[in-house]
C-alpha cells in the first residue's frame, strides 16, 4: 500500500525541471515581499533553513541576504535541480540537505531564519512540522510562511480542497489564515504580519505540472462546472477552468 510520503515522492520527483520555470513558482508578489523582509533584517541572518524547498526559488530570493542557506527537501531530484541551478545563477551560499519537514536533521536553535513556501499544504502533520522549525530556529529568531490558503468561506474551501485534491493526491489541507494563526501561536512563534496575494492558476499549466491524469482532469472540470455562483465568484472560475486562489505570507518571531 502506497504511503503518503511516497505520493509526495511520485508527484513531484520526476517533476524537478518543471518547477524549476513554472511561473506560478519562479516569480510572485509574495517572492518579493519575503526576499524585502529578509533583505530588511539588522544583521543579517547568519544561516537560514528552507524547509520543502522544492525547485528552490525561495532560497533563490532570500539567499543574497544571508550569509548560508540550506534548502531541505524530501525529493532528491528537487535538490539536484537547486544544486545545479544554484551555481548557474551564482549563488554559492545555498545548500541543500535531505529530509522531512516534521523531523528536521539538524541540532536546536542553529537557524537565525526559518522559512518555507509552497509546501505545507502538503505535510502530514503541519503541528509537528512547526514545532521542529520553532526548535531549530533560536530564540527571537525568524519564521517565514508562504503558501496558498483554504478559504475562510466553508463553502468555497470544500470546493477549493477537493479540485485540489483530484489534481494532486499529495494534497493534505490549505489552511486559512486564521487558521495559520493559531498554529503558529500554539508552535511558539509570535505573528508579526500577515499579506495575501492574488494567485491566478492557469488550467491547462495547473494540472500539465502534476501530470493529473485525463480522467481526473474531466472530474475536476465536471466538478467545476456545476459550482454554484458563491464557488465561482470565491475563486473567480473562469470559463476554461482557471481560477483566482490566495498565496498568504505570515511573518513570525520565536518566542
Amino acid at each position: 500500500m502506497r504511503t503518503h510520503d511516497r505520493s509526495v515522492h511520485d508527484q513531484f520527483d520526476p517533476q524537478a525541471a518543471a518547477y524549476l520555470t513554472s511561473s506560478v513558482h519562479a516569480a510572485g508578489a509574495d517572492l518579493a515581499a519575503a526576499a524585502n523582509r529578509v533583505r530588511e533584517l539588522k544583521p543579517a541572518p547568519r544561516e537560514a533553513l528552507d524547509v520543502g524547498c522544492g525547485a528552490g526559488h525561495l532560497s533563490f530570493a532570500v539567499g543574497p541576504h544571508v550569509c548560508r542557506i540550506i534548502a531541505l527537501d524530501p525529493s532528491e531530484s528537487m535538490l539536484a535541480t537547486v544544486r545545479r541551478a544554484a551555481a548557474e545563477r551564482g549563488l554559492p551560499g545555498v545548500e541543500t540537505a535531505h529530509g522531512q519537514a516534521e523531523q528536521l536533521p539538524f541540532g536546536e536553535a542553529r537557524f537565525d531564519l526559518v522559512c518555507t513556501r509552497y509546501s505545507a499544504h502538503h505535510w502530514l502533520d503541519v503541528p509537528a512540522a512547526l514545532k521542529e522549525m520553532r526548535r531549530v530556529v533560536v530564540p527571537g529568531g525568524w519564521l517565514l510562511v508562504i503558501d496558498l490558503l483554504g478559504d475562510e468561506d466553508p463553502l468555497v474551501d470544500t470546493w477549493l480542497q477537493s479540485i485540489e485534491l483530484l489534481r494532486d493526491p499529495s494534497h493534505v489541507r490549505d489552511r486559512s489564515a486564521r487558521q495559520w494563526g493559531q498554529l503558529l501561536t500554539q508552535a511558539g512563534f509570535e505573528l508579526l504580519e500577515q499579506a495575501s496575494f492574488a494567485t491566478r492558476l492557469q488550467f491547462g499549466l495547473w494540472v500539465e505540472r502534476m501530470r493529473t491524469p485525463a480522467e481526473l482532469v474531466a472530474a475536476i472540470r465536471a466538478l467545476q462546472e456545476r459550482a454554484p455562483a458563491e464557488v465561482r465568484d470565491g475563486l473567480g472560475l473562469e470559463a476554461d477552468g482557471s481560477f483566482t486562489a490566495r498565496t498568504g505570507l505570515l511573518w513570525a518571531q520565536a518566542l
